[in-house]
């Protein structure tokens, strides 16, 4: 019984301690910089095994929030899918379930804008592998007055917006803005 208890203790503090942003004074960051982070307008899959009655699909809304059966409101944006797993799992182990097992599977990225010389700018949906070449592909190709070699992306981040000069195999993530500048010559 202790040992569980201190086991249920850990495991909570674990997840508090994730859901913060803080793993050993360092931001969560800069821990994985390949990890995606889900952000307003992805759609996951949660899964309670056990309780289909609190499984479901859910899509983050614009305040970074997932509303789940029973435990309400989860902060989903900023977090990779292992972190909000355990978001839910803290939320949901003290009042309510003794172990559960939770799964999140991201069903639908957010999508990805490009804007500028290209022939269709706009919203397009993210799709896995993307790069800058297959995005301008979607957008009908370059215009005439593109300026091909000074292509910039603008990713959001938890430190706020990065700036990045692309080039045409540069991968294109989920919330990423395309920016294909005019030529002036």
């Amino acid at each position: 019984m202790r040992t569980s208890l201190i086991g249920d203790l850990y495991r909570f503090a674990i997840a508090i301690i994730i859901t913060l942003g803080c793993i050993n004074g360092s931001a969560v960051a800069d821990e994985e910089p390949t990890a995606y982070r889900l952000g307003s307008g992805d759609r996951v899959k949660v899964t309670v095994y056990g309780h289909e009655d609190l499984s479901g699909e859910f899509e983050i809304d614009s305040q970074g929030i997932v509303s789940l059966p029973l435990i309400q409101d989860v902060r989903g944006s900023g977090l990779t899918v292992e972190e909000l797993e355990l978001a839910i799992t803290a939320k949901l182990q003290p009042d309510y379930l003794k172990h559960p097992k939770v799964n999140v599977d991201v069903l639908t990225y957010r999508p990805f804008y490009i804007i500028g010389e290209v022939k269709a700018p706009g919203s397009y949906p993210y799709a896995s592998g993307m790069t800058v070449l297959k995005a301008v592909a979607l957008a009908g190709g370059y215009t005439y007055r593109a300026r091909t070699k000074a292509v910039r992306i603008t990713r959001p981040g938890n430190a706020g917006q990065n700036m990045i000069e692309a080039k045409s195999d540069t991968a294109v993530l989920p919330g990423d803005v395309i920016e294909v500048p005019e030529r002036f010559f």
